[in-house]
């Protein structure tokens, strides 16, 4: 029997990775599985409501997105006419939130798979024999987890992925770490190895051609007890420094990228595991640095690293967690430090903690506020997420100390996105007003200050001045009424007029697609979208 319609939805957020459960669902299903008709879409595309599909396959990544997974899951059971036994979802989300997707009542009958598909399919979808489910007697096959990806399925939507020319594979899953804030350890359990990545590569080879990069979504490589194997495998496979791939008259330079990071405490050990990262062309070097407490491994470690060539790194800096701003602050300036004394380049990367099970942005650490937060999002907006350890940019986005930090943390949301035209073009009298009346604030003041705004949406912003009888907080509280759209038009043109590409553009591939820079929670304070897309390529320094 085949011959069958399964459907693919990816929900319509965007994301930096191709879904690589997907397509390895598409290559069981597909021309050289099971020999179905696959078809693959991003969001809600209803020209697929024209053919009768015998099941379909939902994904999900993060559990903040819920709102947009929801819409593809109800989107998913339109298509077969509310046949929810035909609806199968997985992924990240599905596996987090794994409770809350089940309980959900208009979905019940739906299939939501947690983990990972790595048992045979049968087991692993849930399917049951007895009731002549499609496929259901395919009990003893090779797990799905273990397929070589369709690379095929991409090409049949029009989303262009910022990282798509690799190869997308695990050398090993689970982590050695249990940490609280991390997903991993209910996703994948233990560190374990996984299969030959030599094999896979030349699987993708075969079906689809070479790529460019070599993509290691790894949890925690350099914990693996086969790491210099590992390491010697991506060698033999020709990802040397400099390695370069042959395409037409020319070459385009190759790249390996373990995309989740290496730990630092591993790092610092031995020096051999510096060497053996160096023999490879790996860029960036990606260091986690999720708290102050870790800063002498994380510093050893890229001093290691400056000594074996890999001048190149990035890090992800956790933060609304246990952390306050003024540790995020010293992490960030570390960097900073660093790129001065060693001449390297270190781009960082905050990433916004919630909980795993969350189905939004909402959470708010102990040591942070809700404006600051948001405050944070408005920085990174106009970076995608990436902290540039160029000094004078850095002490110019945040400041040179943890004080000036906090200030920029409190300061009107419009003053932080559109910097360039307050401090030294057009709006340059009326944030110099804002400063004389903001400078006559006590700490005291300050602190009610962050109280009043924390709670509040752009709609609410007119009502502040009667939440408070102190004078000195009333008339700096004028100066945080949002801008109209109008307004802020007419500020980002004057802006462009004057404004240069800087160290704080990046790379497409680079940008983060997690960092809490969603448009919707930054509601009335964010630029016009239309506006964000107009200048994407023009991005103002901060």
């Amino acid at each position: 029997m085949a011959s069958k319609n399964i459907l693919l939805i990816e929900p319509g957020y965007k994301n930096k990775y191709p879904p690589l459960g997907l397509m390895k669902i598409a290559q069981y299903h597909g021309p050289l599985g099971k020999g179905d008709n696959v078809r693959f879409i991003k969001g809600e595309d209803r020209s697929v409501l024209r053919t009768a599909w015998d099941r379909i396959y939902v994904t999900t990544l993060f559990s903040f997105e819920f709102f947009r997974i929801s819409q593809s899951i109800d989107f998913a059971l339109y298509v077969v006419n509310g046949q929810a036994d035909k609806v199968f979802v997985g992924g990240i989300a599905a596996s987090l939130m794994h409770g809350r997707f089940v309980t959900e009542p208009r979905w019940q009958g739906i299939r939501f798979i947690q983990g990972l598909l790595a048992q045979g399919p049968a087991a692993s979808l849930q399917l049951d024999e007895f009731s002549g489910e499609l496929y259901a007697d395919d009990r003893f096959g090779k797990p799905i987890e273990d397929l070589i990806p369709d690379y095929a399925i991409l090409g049949q939507i029009d989303y262009e992925y910022p990282v798509h020319d690799a190869y997308f594979l695990y050398a090993t899953r689970g982590c050695i770490r249990k940490c609280s804030f991390c997903g991993v350890p209910k996703l994948e359990g233990d560190q374990r190895d996984t299969s030959s990545i030599s094999a896979i590569v030349r699987g993708i080879d075969d079906l689809y051609g070479p790529k460019k990069d070599l993509t290691l979504m790894d949890n925690n490589i350099v914990a693996s007890p086969r790491f210099k194997e590992i390491i010697a495998e991506i060698r033999d496979l020709g990802f040397t420094p400099g390695a370069k791939l042959k395409r037409g008259r020319t070459g385009v330079l190759r790249r390996v990228d373990f995309n989740q990071g290496v730990d630092a405490r591993i790092l610092c050990k031995d020096r051999i595991f510096l060497r053996e990262l160096s023999t490879i062309c790996l860029k960036p070097l990606r260091i986690a640095f999720d708290h102050l407490g870790l800063k002498k491994p994380y510093e050893q470690s890229i001093r290691w690293a400056h000594e074996y060539g890999l001048n190149e790194l990035s890090n992800y800096m956790l933060y609304n967690f246990h952390d306050s701003p003024a540790d995020l602050f010293e992490r960030m300036r570390l960097n900073v430090s660093l790129n001065e004394q060693l001449d390297i380049r270190i781009w960082s990367f905050p990433m916004r903690y919630q909980p795993t099970d969350l189905p939004d942005r909402s959470f708010v650490g102990e040591k942070w506020t809700r404006y600051q937060l948001r405050s944070m999002q408005v920085i990174l907006q106009a970076t995608h997420g990436v902290v540039s350890g160029a000094p004078k940019f850095f002490r110019r986005a945040f400041g040179n100390t943890v004080a000036e930090f906090e200030e920029i943390l409190l300061q009107p949301h419009h003053f932080t996105f559109n910097r360039e035209w307050y401090e030294t073009n057009g709006g340059r009298a009326e944030f110099e007003e804002y400063r004389r009346k903001f400078s006559k604030l006590s700490a005291s003041d300050r602190a009610e200050l962050l109280l009043l705004l924390s709670p509040t949406s752009g709609r609410e912003f007119a009502d502040l001045p009667q939440r408070t009888k102190n004078r000195r907080i009333k008339q700096v509280l004028r100066f945080y009424t949002p801008l109209s759209e109008d307004e802020e038009s007419m500020i980002w043109a004057g802006q462009r007029a004057n404004s240069q590409r800087t160290d704080s553009a990046v790379p497409e591939e680079e940008r983060v697609e997690d960092a809490g820079l969603s448009e919707d929670e930054l509601g009335h304070i964010s630029m016009p979208d239309r506006l964000l897309k107009r200048n994407d390529d023009q991005l103002v320094a901060l």
